[in-house]
């Protein structure tokens, strides 16, 4: 049951925040290897993105993607949700006092998260190449021109079979690792914290929503870099082999990145991740705290009867 509250609590999540994954994702690949002042800015900040991508592409855009983002938010969330409370449930984050200990925190965080981000893998392929798909005068990086979800899985695997459905899964798994650890450990934290010094223990969701918004800032810092070097490799094109066009590989896309774009360049699309991440991960985890509660109470309630 773990498994379901954490994947729903994610997929109600992803509705509302998927418009700015897209512009994230557009951000991201806009101006792809090439130095400041050499290319075309099409995507000011988060909000001029979000008018020139309904302008442009039209507004029901916002939402490219959607089927696979919620396909992956279901996947990687309830795995990683439900793996990071069963272990928690069963002390292996704590101490004999029951209080956390970060760096077992961090680590199962990171692992479950990693863990959920391979199985989701290809489910964000998908949603990568859907997302980035943009008319001529305001596309950046490869477009790969799919006519829909189901289109896009037999593209790929038509052409590059189940390894090309997996291509970048490499990068999920570190984006995923570093993203979990810091959301995960952060809220549990606060959480925590509050719960000693009894703050917000009397409204259970604004307890909650204050612990995801620390946790949103956490995520947004720390995994803005991989999670663009993620969109990099999942969204180049490949040659008749398979081979990544742009980027043979991870370090080669990392080093690529960084001599052609300098150490902010790890950082483009920082503005809509937070403005995604913040809300996503408030909306993510509040739900799951809530889905929870309701799920302990159902479950007391059968039991009394």
């Amino acid at each position: 049951m773990e498994f379901v509250l954490g994947g729903a609590a994610a997929v109600s999540a992803g509705f509302f925040t998927n418009p700015l994954e897209v512009m994230k994702i557009r951000m991201q690949l806009q101006g792809e290897l090439k130095a400041r002042g050499q290319h075309a800015v099409h995507y000011k900040n988060v909000f001029h993105a979000g008018y020139v991508i309904a302008k442009h592409d039209g507004i029901l855009a916002l939402q490219k993607g959607l089927v696979p983002g919620q396909l992956f938010q279901l996947v990687v969330n309830g795995s990683r949700f439900g793996s990071y409370q069963i272990l928690q449930q069963k002390g292996f984050m704590s101490d004999k006092d029951g209080n956390l200990v970060f760096y077992k925190s961090a680590i199962i965080g990171g692992l479950c998260g990693s863990f959920g981000a391979y199985l989701a893998s290809p489910f964000y392929l998908v949603k990568t190449h859907l997302q980035a798909e943009a008319s001529k005068e305001i596309a950046f990086g490869h477009q790969h021109k799919h006519t829909g979800t189901w289109s896009a899985f037999q593209n790929i695997y038509k052409k590059e079979g189940v390894n090309g459905l997996f291509r970048g899964s490499t990068s999920a798994i570190v984006r995923a690792f570093v993203g979990s650890t810091t959301q995960l450990t952060s809220f549990a934290y606060v959480k925590q914290y509050m719960q000693k010094h009894d703050i917000l223990q009397n409204y259970p969701i604004w307890g909650s929503f204050a612990a995801s918004m620390i946790a949103g800032v956490a995520i947004s810092v720390g995994m803005t870099p991989f999670d663009l070097i993620s969109t990099r490799l999942y969204n180049q094109g490949v040659d008749a082999n398979g081979k990544g066009l742009l980027y043979k590989g991870y370090l080669d896309c990392v080093v690529k990145i960084w001599k052609s774009e300098g150490f902010l360049g790890f950082y483009k699309g920082l503005g809509p991740s937070y403005f995604r991440l913040g809300p996503h991960t408030v909306l993510c985890l509040v739900f799951w705290d809530e889905f929870r509660n309701i799920y302990k109470n159902f479950k007391s309630e059968e039991e009394s009867i």
